[in-house]
């Protein structure tokens, strides 16, 4: 998936501007896709040139004047194209895991200092996505909005987001725990 497509799929949603489009992928597109502010906005610029979305000048009295952008024919067929091409698996490229590889033949300490600090990390976010969820759900329980709520596109994506930051928060933290009882044992065994 190019970044093209995340951007596109994000502004199905509504009209954006650069800015509230970062935001939108800090907070909710971030599960699934990557990308700093300055990408964004190089993106833009390439998708409204080959007339994927339009952008419009809002003037504002009280702040800098700013863009915004909405998805056009062309790009809603372009997401057509997408979807219908064969996706790939995703991948994991993780430098904790590398670290955590090699744990036999290094110093276990700043290995379980990052694992506690991730378990921190992945913690908030499960946060975050448990509160979008709501958001999006309203007043529906989940299995009501899963049936017949809208929009659903953003609910299962949240959703696939709070159950791998759920795993991980998991993984992390019995690692690291696992790693400094085996750590501790060593310490015994040795003194």
């Amino acid at each position: 998936m190019a970044l093209r497509h995340a951007v596109l799929a994000a502004l199905l949603d509504g009209e954006y501007s650069g800015y509230q489009l970062a935001k939108i992928f800090d907070v909710s597109v971030s599960n699934f896709w990557h990308a700093v502010p300055q990408q964004l906005y190089a993106e833009l610029a390439k998708l409204e040139t080959e007339g994927l979305i339009s952008g419009r000048r809002v003037i504002q009295h009280d702040r800098p004047n700013k863009r915004v952008y909405t998805v056009t024919p062309a790009g809603l067929r372009e997401l057509e194209r997408f979807a219908a091409t064969a996706a790939k698996p995703g991948i994991i490229r993780e430098n904790l895991l590398v670290m955590v590889q090699a744990v036999d033949h290094i110093s276990a300490a700043p290995v379980i200092a990052q694992l506690e600090e991730r378990a921190e990390v992945s913690a908030a976010k499960i946060e975050i996505f448990q509160r979008t969820l709501q958001r999006l759900r309203g007043d529906m329980d989940e299995e009501t909005y899963l049936r017949q709520g809208s929009p659903i596109g953003p609910y299962l994506t949240c959703l696939r987001g709070l159950r791998f930051e759920q795993e991980n928060h998991e993984w992390f933290r019995s690692t690291a725990r696992l790693l400094r009882e085996r750590a501790a044992a060593r310490t015994e065994e040795g003194g």
